[in-house]
C-alpha cells in the first residue's frame, strides 16, 4: 500500500454541534493524518470550553495545528488564517502525512478551496476608530453602517461578527469598492473554479460535510451547551473578564461567552443567558448550513454513521495519483 499524503487536503466541515471533532479525530487517527483547525474561535487561547476545543487527550491522539495561537484581544483575519494554514499544510506534506482541515468556518473553507481576493492592506488607524465605535455602541451599530454601503456583504455576515464587519467597512473605505464587488470580480476572473473542480490554492481537495437533521442538531446544541456550563464555562468567562478582555475582544463577540458575560454583569439571569446562548447557537448552525449547502462538491455524510465511508473516500483520495483525484471524487 502506498503511503498516504501529497499536495492535497481533505476537509471535514459542518455546523456547530454536528460532531466534527469526534468524527475528524476518529478518521484522522485511522488515516494517519494531522488536523489543521478551521474553527475561527479555537484559534484563541483561554477560550476552551465555550468553543468545544479538542481536549488535551484528543490532541494527544492526533496532532492538531492552529489551536491556541493568539490572545482574544488580537483578532486574526482571513488572510492571516490562510497564510498560517498553508504553512501548516506544507509542514505536514514534508512529513509525508495526509492533512485534514476541520471546522465550521465557511469562509475559511472557501479560502482554502478557492483562494481570496487581494484587497487593500489593513489600516491600524481605521480599525482603531471602528473599534472605539464598537466599544461604545456595539457591533450591530457598525453592521447597520455596513448594510448601508454593502447590502450583499451584510447579508452574509452576522451582526455580531465584528472582525468581518470591520474588514468589509475597511475595504469599502480604502478602495471605494464594496468587498462583495471585489469578491464577485475575484470569482469571475476564474478564482472560484477550484471549489467546483476540487482544486484550490495549489491543493486538490475532498470536502466532507456532516449533515444532521435540524431537530436532532438543535437538541445536540442545547445538550452541548448545558454540558459546557456544567464543566465550568461560567468560570472561564469570569477569568476572561478578570483578565481585561472587554466588549471588543473576540471573546465577548463569541456566542456563549457574550451571553454568560451579560449574566456576570448582572444584565441577565443565568436561565435567560443560557437560553439566549442556545438560541444564538441554533441560529448560527442554520446560517452555517445555508453557507455549506451552497458550496459545490461537498460529500454529505451522517456524523454517527458515516465514519467508515469517510475513511474509504479519504483513503482513495489520498492514494490516487494527483491528476486522478477528481475522478475518485466523481465516482463517489
Amino acid at each position: 500500500m502506498e503511503p498516504l499524503g501529497g499536495l492535497r487536503i481533505g476537509m471535514i466541515v459542518g455546523p456547530t454541534g454536528a460532531g466534527k471533532t469526534a468524527f475528524a479525530i476518529e478518521v484522522a487517527e485511522r488515516l494517519g493524518a494531522e488536523i489543521v483547525n478551521a474553527d475561527s474561535r479555537q484559534l484563541y487561547r483561554r477560550m476552551d470550553l465555550g468553543t468545544a476545543k479538542p481536549t488535551a487527550h484528543e490532541r494527544s491522539r492526533v496532532p492538531h495545528h492552529l489551536i491556541d495561537i493568539r490572545d482574544p484581544d488580537a483578532p486574526i483575519d482571513v488572510a492571516e488564517y490562510a497564510a498560517r494554514a498553508r504553512a501548516a499544510l506544507a509542514q505536514i506534506a514534508v512529513r509525508g502525512r495526509p492533512a485534514l482541515v476541520v471546522g465550521g468556518s465557511g469562509l475559511y473553507l472557501r479560502v482554502m478551496r478557492g483562494g481570496i481576493f487581494t484587497g487593500p492592506p489593513a489600516s491600524a488607524e481605521f480599525r482603531a476608530e471602528l473599534g472605539a465605535i464598537a466599544a461604545e455602541h456595539g457591533a450591530p451599530y457598525l453592521y447597520r453602517r455596513l448594510a448601508g454601503v454593502d447590502a450583499a456583504a451584510a447579508a452574509r455576515i452576522s451582526p455580531e461578527d465584528l472582525p468581518r464587519i470591520v474588514r468589509a467597512l475597511e475595504v469599502h473605505a480604502l478602495s471605494g469598492i464594496p468587498i462583495s464587488e471585489h469578491q464577485r470580480r475575484h470569482r469571475e476572473a476564474g478564482n472560484g473554479d477550484e471549489r467546483r473542480t476540487g482544486k484550490g490554492g495549489g491543493y486538490e481537495n475532498l470536502a466532507i460535510g456532516l449533515a444532521v437533521a435540524r431537530e436532532r442538531l438543535y437538541a445536540r446544541i442545547d445538550q452541548r451547551f448545558d454540558a459546557m456550563v456544567a464543566a465550568g464555562l461560567i468560570e472561564e468567562v469570569r477569568s476572561l473578564l478578570a483578565a481585561g478582555y472587554g466588549a471588543v475582544s473576540v471573546a465577548l463577540q463569541t456566542i456563549g461567552y457574550r451571553e454568560i458575560a451579560q449574566y456576570l454583569y448582572g444584565n441577565l439571569t443565568l436561565v435567560a443567558a443560557i437560553e439566549a446562548a442556545k438560541r444564538e447557537s441554533r441560529r448560527l448552525a442554520k446560517r452555517q448550513m445555508t453557507w455549506f449547502r451552497r458550496e459545490p462538491g461537498l460529500v454529505w455524510l451522517d456524523p454517527d454513521e458515516g465514519i467508515e465511508e469517510a475513511l474509504r473516500q479519504f483513503q482513495e483520495f489520498f492514494r490516487a495519483p494527483l491528476a486522478a483525484a477528481n475522478e475518485v471524487r466523481g465516482r463517489t
